[in-house]
């Protein structure tokens, strides 16, 4: 799939209604050790971070579980996995740090402004229900020149998906992440990429570079 579209997402009034709208601490009680995408679509994502990860730096992994999908090979300064499951949590050996929290109840990150080097979701934004002021927060923890990297697929749990997700097609879903960050006003070079490896589940990302300069 090429991206060259100048596509603009229009969102409704009720964009961001889930078809199960009860607290996420409840629906995420209960930590799940599956897989969310195939293994090749996990090998996707890998080497998407091997790309564009360097050694020593501090990740921030956001609506992080018991699997980071993080290059071995390389070396990381820390990894901080922020989740909703403290099992889930307690059982992923890439993090050195873990912070329960719930994003779409509490934005504000619990991090000092330019901390981390990397950001990264990993098939999880379909569930935010303010995700521009969830990114304006990684832009603020983020430091200037720091890459935010977002994976999705077309595997989900519908109820919890918004509802701009899921009346969307995999190709719009990377317009309406990119106009996310636009509108969090803290990010360029926005790119769209198909990183399909061909067969099973497919694998898309949006990547972005914090920008201080903007206003936002």
């Amino acid at each position: 799939m090429a991206f060259e579209k100048n596509y603009r997402v229009k969102l409704t009034a009720d964009a961001f209604n889930r078809v199960d709208d009860s607290p996420d601490e409840k629906f995420y009680r209960i930590p799940r050790f599956t897989s969310h995408i195939d293994a090749a679509a996990i090998e996707a994502v890998t080497d998407l971070y091997r790309k564009k990860l360097t050694k020593n730096t501090r990740v921030l992994d956001l609506m992080s579980s018991w699997l980071s999908h993080l290059p071995t090979e390389i070396s990381y300064r820390q990894v901080v996995g922020l989740g909703m499951n403290v099992r889930e949590l307690a059982n992923n050996k890439q993090l050195t740090d873990r912070v329960v929290h719930d994003l779409n109840r509490q934005p504000n990150l619990p991090f000092s402004d330019n901390v981390f080097d990397v950001g990264l979701i990993c098939v999880s934004i379909d569930y935010l229900t303010q995700p521009i002021a969830v990114l304006k927060e990684i832009g603020r923890v983020l430091n200037t020149h720091s890459v935010l990297i977002i994976t999705y697929s077309d595997r989900y749990f519908e109820t919890k998906a918004t509802a701009a997700w899921l009346c969307l097609s995999n190709e719009q879903r990377a317009y309406l992440i990119k106009s996310f960050l636009n509108e969090a006003g803290c990010y360029e070079a926005i790119e769209l990429l198909d990183c399909s490896p061909g067969v099973g589940d497919p694998l898309y990302a949006v990547v972005a570079t914090v920008s201080k300069n903007t206003e936002g």
